[in-house]
């Protein structure tokens, strides 16, 4: 497995990580034992990078991770943990606590699930408008110092809150989405990531398996239901969008997602894609796209066929939206 590292301060990591979301019934039914097997298989392969939030599940994945890295040398792989999204009755969509005391509850709560003594990358998971961000900074940089964590993310937040994050502490890296139907960071937010030498860790870079070639609407307890993107004639037309892929991706000699994950990764060497596979079977598919190169003419290829802005319908649900430092 190739290595590549998180900006100029972060640490270094396989080319591809591991999204762990997907095991905790986000997309429906997921098997416990199959989760546990799919981070093991990732590991042996040389995946180091496992990115996973406390609110997952509230506190199920982490739970979860506990049990499958149990065993393993803390020295050999990359924990990726967010925090701060709440969940209950009653409480909005994306409701965030970034508070400076909340973060350090967080943390003591995740280091204890996890069985771990310290996280390798913490970041908050939305940016919370009731605090600033210099705040919750540097709550987790006093934690950095205490030897809790050991570097600072961010997720989901525009160049004007990077550049106030970083003026506080070094970002490490900003995990956010980015695929080849959802493209806004490309705008601002990239260029400001290499200005100021902060990677980019990809999530959704097969757009919630929308992508994958694999997609079946109509799983029971499948949370993608929401979102514009799967819904009504949005669907019909993504799908038309992905047998496009599947042309390009025959002429290679690879599968659908094999091609995506490749695109994204081909964007630089400063972006690390993770890839959410809740099998070993999903695993085995997109761990190739690491070593798949792509030249200039296969990537303008796939840019000439899905252009930015070819995707019908929002990432997210309208009431999610406003919560994202980028739109689609």
């Amino acid at each position: 497995m190739q290595t590549r590292t998180l900006g100029t301060t972060g640490p270094t990591v396989s080319a591809l990580g591991l999204g762990a979301m997907s095991m905790s019934g986000s997309y429906g039914h997921a098997d416990r034992a199959e989760a546990v097997a799919t981070v093991h298989a990732a590991l042996d392969a040389g995946v180091t990078l496992i990115d996973t939030g406390d609110f997952y599940g509230m506190g199920h994945n982490e739970l979860l991770l506990a049990e499958a890295l149990r065993g393993r040398d803390r020295d050999g792989y990359v924990l990726s943990v967010k925090f701060g999204g709440l969940g209950g009755p009653g409480l909005p969509p994306l409701t965030q606590d970034c508070r400076p005391v909340a973060v350090k509850n967080f943390l003591a709560y995740s280091l204890t699930r996890l069985g771990v003594d310290h996280v390798d990358v913490y970041r908050p998971a939305r940016l919370d408008p009731q605090v600033p961000i210099e705040d919750t900074v540097g709550a987790i940089s006093e934690m950095i110092d205490a030897g809790y964590v050991r570097h600072l993310g961010l997720s989901e937040v525009d160049a004007a809150t990077v550049r106030r994050a970083h003026a506080v502490h070094p970002v490490a890296d900003l995990q956010i989405e980015y695929s080849l139907i959802s493209r806004a960071v490309e705008a601002e937010v990239l260029p400001t990531l290499r200005e100021l030498g902060i990677g980019l860790t990809a999530y959704g870079v097969l757009a919630r398996g929308l992508l994958s070639g694999h997609y079946e609407p109509g799983r029971p307890g499948d949370a993608r239901t929401r979102s514009p993107r799967f819904s009504g004639e949005n669907l019909t037309h993504n799908l038309g969008l992905v047998e496009t892929l599947r042309a390009l991706a025959a002429e290679r000699g690879v599968t659908v997602a094999q091609l995506v994950i490749a695109w994204v990764a081909a964007q630089g060497d400063d972006v690390v894609p993770l890839v959410g596979a809740r099998t070993r079977e999903r695993l085995a598919e997109a761990l190739p796209a690491a070593d798949l190169d792509l030249g200039p003419a296969d990537l303008a290829a796939i840019t000439d066929a899905l252009p930015a802005g070819s995707a019908r319908g929002d990432r997210y649900p309208s009431a999610f939206m406003g919560a994202l430092g980028v739109g689609n």
